[in-house]
């Protein structure tokens, strides 16, 4: 805790700016107030993970239904900080709109998704249509005992 007194800088992707104050009152009201705290060294986000690692996210009402989404970077020359907060995006959580959001904000091409989501998507082996090879006998595994041979018949079959 620093009392008080901010630890980072604060600046805004434009588009950042504009989603807060397009955000119902009382969700830029919390968002505000945990900005607060995280400037001030008293709340980090939780990390995001996969293509948005580098980036944190604070949960911003009760509901879990709007993000903030900020990354920590080197602040300009000009600050009286060595480093700044810098928050992408405050959107609403739902269909991923905010991950969305900050994907294209940060030029992204595809839509970032966690190793287990993409798990979830990939497709599965069970669907798989090439035959599956039979596994060889027992007997011609290395390191196991061989069967005997079988008696070879002692003169014509009937």
């Amino acid at each position: 805790m620093t009392g008080g007194q901010p630890a980072f800088g604060l600046s805004f992707d434009p588009r950042a700016l504009t989603d807060l104050l397009q955000a119902p009152g009382d969700i830029r009201d919390l968002a505000l107030a945990q900005l607060q705290d995280v400037v001030n060294a008293d709340l980090f986000g939780s990390k995001l993970t996969g293509d948005l690692s580098g980036l944190r996210k604070l949960y911003v009402d009760s509901r879990n239904a709007w993000r903030v989404v900020y990354t920590q970077r080197p602040a300009p020359a000009t600050s009286t900080h060595t480093t700044e907060i810098h928050v992408v995006a405050v959107r609403p959580r739902a269909r991923n709109d905010v991950y969305d959001t900050v994907a294209a904000r940060l030029g992204m091409n595809r839509r970032p998704v966690s190793a287990l989501t993409h798990a979830a998507r990939a497709r599965s082996p069970q669907l798989d249509t090439r035959p599956i090879p039979k596994p060889a006998p027992p007997y011609a595994m290395p390191g196991l005992p061989h069967p005997a041979p079988s008696p070879k018949p002692k003169g014509p079959l009937r």
